[in-house]
């Protein structure tokens, strides 16, 4: 099967065939590699918009999930999750204190999130356990496997940040 341009012909000199056909079977090859890059591009871009999945931070990993719209979060393993006595990690500072029984891990402490941009979320609000206050809150998707997370009391100007990883 050959393809031809409109004003090619091909020639009857055997070399010269081999030539032609030579230099339009490698247009097609890198026509079809560059068409396939694109598509990898796309899929790879979609996936990097997303938070949603594990990720890890300095002392716990965390799973980022969408809930009824908005982007929340919770602690899935911590590096040490008893304590000094053996037992497991409770939400010993909750100001609720009902709530001080249960465990650390499962705890829900990211909620609200709304999606500002493809990479950024805010207007919502992050508990810390190891105080039992809690926040508000804004993501940036920094990279497909690094996001920032920003606790702050009124401006986001002042506050901690946090980086994490995706885990693997």
């Amino acid at each position: 099967m050959c393809f031809l341009s409109l004003g090619e012909t091909l020639t009857s000199d055997p070399e010269m065939y081999k030539n032609q056909m030579n230099t339009s079977s490698l247009q097609y090859l890198l026509l079809g590699l560059v068409i396939s890059g694109f598509g990898l591009t796309a899929v790879s871009a979609a996936y990097a918009a997303s938070p949603i999945g594990l990720w890890r931070g300095a002392d716990a990993v965390f799973e980022l999930f969408e809930s009824e719209g908005r982007l929340s979060g919770k602690i899935v393993a911590l590096s040490e999750p008893t304590t000094a006595e053996g037992k497991e990690k409770t939400d010993i500072y909750n100001p609720d204190p009902t709530k001080r029984k249960f465990p650390i891990v499962g705890l829900v402490f990211i909620s609200g999130l709304t999606k500002k941009s493809d990479s950024e979320w805010e207007n919502g609000t992050v508990y810390d356990p190891k105080s039992g206050r809690t926040y508000s809150c804004l993501m940036e998707l920094q990279e497909p496997d690094k996001i920032r997370v920003r606790g702050f009391i009124g401006i986001a100007e002042f506050g901690r940040t946090y980086i994490w990883t995706r885990a693997k």
